[in-house]
């Protein structure tokens, strides 16, 4: 059974403050977007697990796909599957690709195997693999609180909006990014925020992590800088980084360019 796991972008990150059990209480909208990998998943008569593509740092074994597999495997018997994933999505981006290869392992073993394990059953493992892998399981725009894994939805259609994701190629670990925030209430609720049209969101929706690391990567200001001049009605970092997109309600400029070694996607949303 073959998939195509999504990335994700954030309309807004505010980190809030910091919990007791180590993590951030943070609020943003996860908004899906259309850079895919792609992950096969077949019964075999030995456990495979294999990828082509970018590089994953890392054993196999230690992969978030096989870490769902174990997860199901546990509790219902799974018989050995082969898994192969051909990574496309860049990780250390902010886009969340690595969650999304989990998310789709959990639904495509539901489905493979007859499981008919609930929603809720399934995003229930997922926040075992990650803070933001449940979003992933019904991958509709939401707005995420507590750690990120608290999904409450959203009126929200971007649809007709053009949109690039650019990845320079700076692997920013989320430890780095949380390291260099400092936590603060915002100043008004996402909901409202998002309620505005597109083109005032400039001025009111932000992503915390631009004040920590933007001084830090100066790389990244100029490429958010590069897209408002070429017309973007928003654009922003998404996650802790390094990816940063722009929304264009118009098509994207043909003349709009990068350097070869960065990693670009362009599509609708």
């Amino acid at each position: 059974m073959l998939d195509f796991p999504n990335a994700k972008l954030n309309l807004g990150l505010y980190i809030k403050s910091k919990r007791p059990d180590g993590f951030h209480e943070l609020q943003s909208c996860f908004y899906p977007v259309k850079w895919n990998d792609a992950l096969e998943i077949v019964p075999a008569d030995m456990q495979q697990f294999d990828m082509t593509g970018l590089p994953v740092p890392g054993e196999p074994g230690t992969n978030l796909c096989v870490k769902a597999y174990q997860l199901l495997k546990k509790d219902y018997g799974l018989p050995p599957v082969h898994m192969h994933l051909h990574k496309i999505i860049p990780m250390g981006a902010g886009l969340g690709g690595g969650s999304a290869d989990a998310a789709f392992t959990l639904r495509i073993l539901n489905t493979l195997f007859e499981l008919n394990l609930p929603t809720e059953t399934l995003v229930a493992y997922a926040r075992q693999l990650g803070s933001d892998c449940a979003f992933f399981v019904e991958n509709k725009p939401v707005i995420a609180s507590g750690r990120g894994d608290e999904f409450r939805p959203v009126a929200l259609n971007l649809s007709g909006y053009s949109c690039i994701v650019v990845y320079p190629g700076i692997h920013i670990t989320t430890a780095e990014a949380y390291g260099n925030v400092t936590p603060q209430e915002p100043s008004c609720e996402m909901e409202m925020l998002l309620k505005q049209d597109v083109h005032v969101w400039r001025e009111v929706l932000h992503n915390d992590f631009e004040t920590a690391l933007f001084p830090r990567y100066p790389e990244l200001p100029l490429i958010k800088k590069k897209l408002y001049i070429a017309g973007a009605a928003y654009a922003a970092m998404t996650g802790s980084g390094s990816a940063i997109y722009g929304l264009f309600k118009k098509e994207i400029p043909a003349d709009l360019v990068f350097p070869d070694h960065y990693l670009v996607w362009k599509g609708l949303l």
